[in-house]
């Protein structure tokens, strides 16, 4: 135990995905133990490739080869399942010879499918709070198996918007931005608590935090 505040790495796919970090730290938070994650500046290496295996190397280089307590990365599911990708990061984390916790953060099949439980989130990056369009949301027990929630939210931000024209072509290509938006304002105590990517993330959360003593 290195005191009261641990140490973590944070390897996503894309830097729209960082608000993630925070989301697992809260969750740590929630249990009584103080997580603070980085994420890499893989620029100040040169080229670093895109496996996971790579991109943890090369966080603990940056961390000048200090093990921090925790490494968690993020995999979408995609058509791969949620089961093979949660063995993939952790055999990738294995191959670099990390010893210290890792937490896999893999949502089914796209992150997006987080982002589509809360409509008055989705109405609020929009644009238009009050708006009474019907979204065409799906279901709980539905989300995690469209399958492209990405195409499917970036359309429901269009319908939560109410415009057209111009303005519909700009809301459209500020999706990125309402992306991160939605990921920031999650509530990690909503609806997303009945998913399977989101349950499976709760349980390594709980794992590790037993190995610190929690």
């Amino acid at each position: 135990m290195r005191g009261d505040v641990y140490t973590g790495i944070f390897v996503a796919e894309g830097s729209s995905d960082a608000p993630l970090a925070g989301i697992v730290e809260s969750l740590f938070a929630a249990r009584g133990v103080a997580l603070r994650l980085s994420a890499p500046d893989f620029e100040r290496l040169g080229k670093v490739s895109k496996d996971v295996a790579s991109r943890v190397e090369a966080g603990i280089r940056l961390m000048g080869g200090l093990q921090p307590d925790v490494v968690v990365v993020h995999r979408d599911a995609d058509n791969a399942g949620m089961e093979a990708r949660q063995q993939e990061v952790r055999e990738a984390v294995k191959r670099v010879g990390y010893t210290n916790a890792c937490v896999p953060v893999i949502p089914i099949r796209m992150t997006e499918a987080w982002l589509l439980l809360d409509e008055q989130a989705i109405r609020h990056v929009a644009g238009n709070p009050r708006g009474r369009a019907g979204l065409g949301l799906p279901k709980v027990h539905e989300v995690e198996a469209l399958s492209d929630p990405k195409s499917y939210l970036r359309q429901c931000i269009l319908k939560a918007a109410e415009v057209t024209g111009r303005r519909r072509e700009s809301v459209a290509k500020r999706f990125p931005q309402h992306r991160r938006q939605l990921l920031d304002r999650l509530n990690c105590n909503g609806e997303v608590v009945r998913l399977d990517g989101w349950r499976a993330l709760l349980e390594s959360v709980e794992e590790v935090v037993l190995t610190f003593g929690g």
